[in-house]
């Protein structure tokens, strides 16, 4: 390797971390910080909301970042709302394997069925969080304790964005990358992990599935990748633009759009449906 394209590949790895400075970086502030809302472990589901939610964030997000919003609003509403922090390395969350990261999703979901007595949880996640529990689903046997997955900006199919090193790197030049984030090697398009959590479809028998995406979307890109295959009676695929062109939001802050936490909504108010694509959000 070059000292010129080891310096080009470095620059990424400050790039990528730099995005998303502050966001997820453990420390004795920010530890198992619950967002508003959440992680109440007394809280009883109710007959209209019998599925808790469980939260989970995205690539170098903490909880309390990346659900500081959307957490007050669902339980203003009457769910039972948890959220977790996973995939820690090196100080940075979500950032270790993600395959790892779906074995300590397969735990914190099995606490909130044994605290609150529900059969199911519904499953709100943001980017890495939105594509992560398809692997607790289908390989974790998490299948059968989760009613329905709903992802805002998933990197279901991967990306060809900013959370990989440059296209032409070498195997080599990955490993200098990988120690830094091997969960955004993992969500490079084509890599092992998604090659295998693809292999078996888009969807396993059982769950519903929501996708919320943004044409706007810089990170996972391209944006229509975030989509999943499936019949219409298990999946909906959402594109914020399609009924709000005006929606300029991005990758980073969809979890915070007033628009996508209408769509979240729709999606968890149904019992045995995705989310109704005749759906029409306010705009704002």
């Amino acid at each position: 390797m070059t000292a010129q394209k080891r310096s080009a590949l470095l620059a990424t790895v400050v790039l990528v971390l730099s995005l998303f400075a502050g966001a997820g970086a453990a420390s004795a502030d920010t530890t198992d910080v619950s967002p508003p809302g959440a992680n109440d472990w007394a809280c009883t589901p109710s007959s209209a909301h019998p599925y808790p939610v469980v939260l989970v964030p995205g690539t170098f997000e903490n909880m309390a970042k990346n659900w500081s919003t959307l957490s007050p609003v669902l339980k203003s509403q009457g769910y039972c709302v948890f959220a977790l922090n996973y995939g820690e390395v090196n100080g940075v969350y979500a950032s270790g394997p993600i395959a790892d990261s779906a074995r300590e999703l397969a735990p914190f979901v099995d606490a909130v069925l044994a605290a609150t007595g529900a059969r199911q949880v519904d499953l709100v996640g943001h980017s890495q969080g939105g594509m992560m529990p398809r692997y607790y689903m289908g390989f974790l046997g998490g299948a059968k304790k989760v009613h329905h997955l709903v992802g805002i900006s998933p990197s279901n199919h991967g990306t060809q964005g900013l959370i990989v090193p440059p296209p032409d790197s070498t195997p080599s030049e990955m490993q200098l990358f990988s120690p830094f984030c091997q969960a955004c090697m993992d969500q490079q398009a084509g890599s092992a992990f998604l090659t295998k959590l693809n292999s078996i479809g888009d969807t396993v028998h059982g769950p519903l599935y929501t996708v919320i995406s943004t044409t706007h979307d810089e990170v996972v890109t391209p944006y229509q990748s975030q989509s999943l295959a499936g019949s219409s009676a298990q999946v909906t695929n959402i594109t914020i633009q399609d009924a709000c062109p005006l929606d300029l939001i991005e990758h980073d802050q969809t979890p915070n759009d007033p628009v996508v936490h209408q769509w979240v909504m729709n999606a968890l108010s149904q019992q045995d449906s995705p989310a109704d694509p005749a759906f029409r959000p306010v705009c704002l």
